[in-house]
């Protein structure tokens, strides 16, 4: 492995969305992944199990049968050899199958015990069921996603699952891991996408507080109320963004869209204006393709870029000169971010399938050829 947190062993119980998230990020970067998939393949969720699964890359898997003693203690020895574990169930399901933090701990004082939850191990709304849209919805940020006279539009699953879940969830694995690393006792992370969404609102918090951000919807600088700060249609469909808040990146708007000349524009911050000059901006950009748009503005100080779906973005130049995507089995997938001096992270490999690696993890915990094969034979790993 390569990569700054290589050397460091995690455990990861098969879950969906930031969980894995937080596997896959700990992977890039050089941590040994080991996920436990069940006996039975699944893994939870609607989507299928799959190499082509980018959550799920870059790890070795076991597949054990946890509804079993025997499973049980092979995940319990497992986890006894590793620095972190992560998991994404109910509070109070790993406690269940005698996988919780007051057993591995024992087992294993110096592990990192990450748990990834939508609502939190402890409140009123923790021992029941929610998606993304819940949790940013109850932590105040949905409310502000979405245009002036319209509803409230999650955007899709970016914020809770990831941002405020799987990326928190890798931020408190990794200080945690380092502490140990200087000396402290292992812990227990309680991720929770509600705290962590709240978090990423640090911002628009301390913009409310100062005066300067509105509650109401699709009026503020930043969320589309701004003339300056939105995206616009161009004559073949497609569209542009446009972030020219600064003054002289205004001016350099103004200049380039030719509208130096309009007066009305020079008071960029009157909002009694905003509505009128969208209006003006959106017929602008309505006369020109988005290509003839690129020709004009990128590479220019406006704060411009053309709104690429996901397959144009692997193949647009700025990307390619910097490998943002790369392939991994012949499909595009998202490099490793961030990058490195010393430190150079390995290309990804494909997700594995449930099981792949389950003789060889088993024989790096001491077991036998024969040990495995009747643990094989019991359905107690697969």
């Amino acid at each position: 492995m390569s990569g700054p947190l290589s050397g460091l062993r995690i455990v990861e119980f098969a879950g969906i969305g930031p969980g894995p998230f937080c596997g896959m990020m700990l992977a890039d970067h050089g941590a040994e992944v080991i996920r436990i998939d069940r006996a039975s393949g699944g893994r939870g969720g609607s989507q299928p199990v799959t190499t082509k699964d980018v959550l799920a890359r870059g790890r070795k898997s076991i597949a054990l049968n946890l509804k079993t003693a025997e499973g049980v203690a092979l995940a319990r020895k497992l986890c006894a050899s590793a620095d972190g574990i992560i998991e994404g169930f109910r509070p109070g399901v790993m406690e269940r199958l005698g996988l919780g933090p007051e057993e591995l701990l024992e087992d294993n004082p110096k592990l990192v015990y990450g748990r990834m939850t939508g609502w939190g191990q402890t409140g009123p709304y923790a021992p029941y069921a929610g998606h993304d849209i819940n949790y940013i919805a109850l932590a105040g940020a949905l409310a502000h996603f979405g245009r002036a006279g319209g509803k409230p539009t999650p955007p899709i699953n970016m914020v809770g699952d990831f941002g405020g879940g799987g990326m928190m969830l890798a931020f408190g694995m990794t200080s945690a891991l380092l502490n140990v690393a200087r000396g402290g006792e292992g812990q227990v992370i309680d991720a929770a996408m509600t705290d962590g969404t709240a978090v990423l609102m640090s911002m628009m918090h301390g913009m409310k507080n100062m005066g300067v951000w509105s509650e109401d919807l699709g009026v503020n600088l930043l969320d589309t109320g701004a003339h300056f700060y939105d995206t616009y249609e161009t004559s073949d469909g497609k569209f542009v963004s446009i972030g020219s808040i600064e003054p002289q990146f205004y001016a350099e708007l103004r200049r380039l869209a030719g509208l130096a000349d309009d007066t009305q524009f020079d008071g960029q911050h009157d909002r009694s204006q905003w509505d009128e000059l969208k209006g003006k901006l959106t017929a602008v950009f309505k006369t020109k393709t988005r290509d003839e748009w690129d020709a004009i503005m990128e590479h220019t100080d406006v704060c411009y870029a053309p709104v690429l779906t996901m397959s144009e973005a692997a193949a647009h130049p700025h990307n390619a000169a910097r490998s943002t995507f790369v392939d991994v089995g012949g499909d595009t997938q998202p490099a490793p971010a961030p990058r490195y001096s010393a430190t150079v992270t390995a290309k990804p490999e494909p997700a594995p399938l449930p099981g792949d690696d389950t003789d060889a993890i088993l024989q790096s915990l001491g077991l036998s050829d024969a040990e495995c094969g009747a643990l094989r034979e019991a359905g107690t790993v697969a």
